[in-house]
């Protein structure tokens, strides 16, 4: 099994960059790149819908992804705990009709002793904005270092 650092248990720092790791994988959207950040029998809710293993992480993030357009996300550590880490996240996406939103949520994370996450539990909550609302106006792709996060966005 391949190790993905940093492991657990985690500091301060190696939670931060954990949770940065994982905004840039998303923003790739790379479905089978993300997925091995996952074990093999990996657990999720993602909203109301419950999956399990790195397949249908795969499918899960192909369907989104198909529906969420110009995806750009940001999150940010809320806790942590040995193996677990509790993230709040935004994301901006539009539909296939020019409508844009913001969504909102929560994820809560635990991980194995190879860093690969065994369980996400994800909230989340889809608010309409106005195009001139947005706040994510980087090129697509992972989030640029001088980018403000979501605090100092004042999200």
């Amino acid at each position: 099994m391949t190790a993905r650092p940093p492991l657990p248990p985690f500091t301060m720092d190696t939670a931060v960059q954990k949770v940065r790791l994982a905004e840039n994988a998303w923003n790739s959207r790379d479905p089978e790149k993300i997925a091995l950040a996952y074990t093999e029998d990996s657990r999720w809710r993602n909203r109301a819908e419950f999956l399990q293993g790195r397949d249908a992480i795969v499918a899960f993030l192909n369907r989104k992804w198909a529906r969420e357009l110009d995806y750009r996300l940001i999150k940010e550590l809320w806790g942590f705990r040995e193996n677990r880490m509790a993230v709040r996240f935004k994301y901006e996406w539009h539909d296939d009709s020019g409508n844009w939103f913001r969504a909102h949520g929560n994820e809560l994370w635990e991980f194995d002793e190879n860093g690969l996450m065994r369980r996400r539990e994800a909230s989340i909550n889809d608010a309409p904005i106005a195009a001139s609302e947005r706040k994510f106006l980087w090129p697509l792709g992972p989030r640029p270092e001088e980018h403000p996060g979501l605090t100092e966005l004042g999200l």
